[in-house]
């Protein structure tokens, strides 16, 4: 098909050329070319509908993915205005609370310990956590600060 697009007219297919490629396609079955191109192009179209079905499938999950992700880490009204294209206007707050935690220990725990069950502790810490902020009208900021020895 794209050979006889072609600019240069001796290098597109003559009808004879063409006609074996058909019959090369179905397997030498005598057959009207207008209706191998018409099951050829349906084939396309059908192909090209159901991978876009998939693609905006993807789109749509990832699309999910990112919406849960902007929530989690911004407050809902920021998140939303995101969202929505909308400036997000500066807050003032008459207090604030800033608190820093360290795991005592936490090195020496790393290194005596699986990968896998370094990731099982802090989730249920933060876990933990997360519980008990719920039960008040906070939100949360996670900064994670690891200071490397040299």
């Amino acid at each position: 098909m794209k050979r006889c697009w072609n600019e240069q007219p001796e290098r597109r297919p003559d009808f004879e050329e063409i006609f074996d490629q058909f019959k090369n396609i179905n397997k030498g079955k005598k057959t009207n070319i207008i209706d191998s191109m018409l099951r050829m192009l349906e084939q396309y179209s059908s192909n090209l509908e159901e991978l876009i079905r998939e693609r905006t499938e993807e789109l749509e999950v990832e699309k999910q993915k990112t919406e849960k992700l902007l929530t989690q880490m911004l407050p809902p009204s920021v998140a939303e205005a995101l969202k929505m294209g909308t400036t997000v206007e500066p807050e003032c707050f008459d207090s604030v609370t800033v608190y820093f935690s360290d795991i005592v220990g936490f090195t020496t725990i790393s290194a005596n310990s699986e990968p896998i069950e370094v990731v099982d502790l802090l989730n249920d810490l933060y876990t933990l956590f997360d519980a008990i902020i719920s039960n008040h009208d906070v939100y949360k900021i996670v900064l994670i600060y690891s200071k490397v020895k040299e």
